[in-house]
């Protein structure tokens, strides 16, 4: 992106940009989110950066009043299969945290050190820096959402010490955690109890069909796993996580979207987790189940090209195609089906240590399956050993091998593990031809001809 767009993104606040890049401003030493409401500044006092932590690693502070922290992810990590989509994946997932560069270097079959300089080269901050960021984002929402004390806070977060915490803070928003409590508090903002949960706005740019990603969520539901409540437009979707640390009940409600061509919005969340360590991976999750990190904007443009498309992106702007909260576990459900998937929930699912409504246990995981007998003992022993790897940073190519490779798994079942667990944006429907216009967006063309198939009396198939 030139200056010029950066900045006629900037004059006219428009949120579109959100997330895609931050601009800086020498004179006040603040860096904010294109669509932040303050006064416009001089195109000379301007610096633009890729990711909100190469603004802090020149020494900015974030705008008090736009949250660049908390703008959408940019779209470009969920398309990109190279190395620093990826690592951008996988730093977002919580791997740096928890495994450090060198886990991340592993997982990507490169050396840290090529890690950290195509990192560098490319978004202006290493892998460090980038989730040194990701934990600040963390820690100002558990800041000014809980009750929490601060050294509770501070580890939940990721931070190794009490005081890499503290001087993060001070650093990235010019002020200590405390007084970034004092001033949610005072704005009007209610702390949220542990047992509550921690309440969240999920961010997403562009309009949002919320309805679609509700339905589909509601049809496949498996009892024990999920639940989809309440009357269309205002209803809640639950669900049970399998995290790093430990496990959480989440719930996401649907909201409905502006479709004004600027529009952006974000669905209401609460978390409960038994690790608050696993608030970062647990978000992530959500938002790729979500498909909240979209560009709705380059989606339409191009799909809406296409004569048989384009009255159906008219009818629905913002149309997401979602993931999965689980990759492992999205890979056994589509294997299995829903009537299956529920018997193993029963069988081998872990329970809650304390139920949450008609939300009883967590997805078995892949290793507790092994033992099962054909096509579901052999993907899970795939999953379980490291032959097939769905996770964020997957190799999106290798994995379609591996699930190629595998008995059992038919052509349309690999098509939506493609879509679902890795979150590729361009997965035609098997063994059927379709227009170029639908490159690289065949995910969302599914999605759109399934949901016009969908309305009453629609032949479109």
């Amino acid at each position: 992106m030139d200056e010029e767009t950066g900045y006629g993104a900037v004059r006219s606040r428009d949120a579109r940009f959100d997330g895609a890049f931050f601009f800086a401003v020498r004179t006040t030493g603040i860096y904010c989110r294109p669509s932040c409401p303050a006064v416009t500044p001089k195109r000379q006092n301007v610096r633009y950066y890729a990711t909100a932590a190469a603004a802090q690693g020149s020494g900015f502070r974030a705008c008090r009043r736009c949250r660049p922290d908390a703008a959408p992810g940019s779209a470009e990590w969920n398309v990109r299969a190279d190395v620093v989509g990826r690592a951008m994946r996988m730093i977002g997932d919580g791997v740096v945290d928890r495994e450090g560069v060198a886990g991340l270097a592993v997982r990507l079959g490169y050396s840290a050190r090529q890690v950290q300089r195509q990192l560098t080269a490319e978004l202006g901050a290493g892998p460090v820096a980038l989730a040194r960021a990701q934990r600040a984002h963390t820690a100002r929402v558990l800041l000014q959402t809980t009750e929490l004390p601060v050294t509770e806070i501070a580890f939940a977060a990721g931070f190794a010490s009490v005081r890499q915490f503290n001087d993060t803070i001070r650093t990235v928003y010019a002020a200590t955690p405390t007084g970034l409590r004092t001033a949610a508090h005072r704005g009007g903002t209610r702390p949220a109890t542990p047992s509550a949960g921690v309440p969240l706005r999920l961010a997403h740019r562009g309009p949002y069909q919320a309805a679609a990603v509700f339905d589909l969520l509601g049809a496949e539901a498996v009892p024990g796993v999920e639940e989809v409540t309440g009357a269309s437009g205002s209803r809640t979707y639950r669900r049970t996580l399998r995290l790093p640390y430990g496990t959480g009940v989440v719930a996401v409600g649907e909201r409905l979207s502006d479709a004004s061509a600027h529009s952006s919005g974000w669905l209401d969340a609460r978390l409960r987790l038994t690790d608050l360590r696993d608030l970062t991976t647990a978000v992530q999750r959500l938002r790729r189940l979500f498909d909240l990190d979209a560009d709705p904007y380059a989606v339409d443009e191009r799909l809406g090209t296409d004569p048989r498309l384009a009255p159906l992106v008219a009818a629905r702007p913002g149309l997401r195609s979602p993931g999965a909260a689980d990759p492992e576990e999205l890979a056994v459900r589509a294997l299995v089906g829903p009537r299956e998937a529920e018997r193993l929930v029963r069988a081998y699912g872990k329970a809650l240590e304390s139920p949450c409504g008609t939300l009883t246990h967590v997805f078995p995981e892949p290793a507790s399956l092994v033992g099962a007998s054909g096509p579901l003992g052999a993907l899970a022993t795939a999953l379980a050993d490291g032959g097939l790897r769905l996770d964020p940073g997957a190799d999106r190519q290798a994995a379609r091998a591996a699930l190629e490779a595998l008995p059992g798994l038919d052509a349309h079942a690999v098509a939506v593990i493609r879509t679902r667990a890795l979150g590729d944006p361009d997965v035609g429907p098997p063994g059927v031809p379709v227009p170029d216009t639908w490159r690289p967006w065949r995910s969302y063309a599914l999605r759109h001809l399934e949901a016009a198939a969908r309305q009453p009396g629609s032949e479109d198939k």
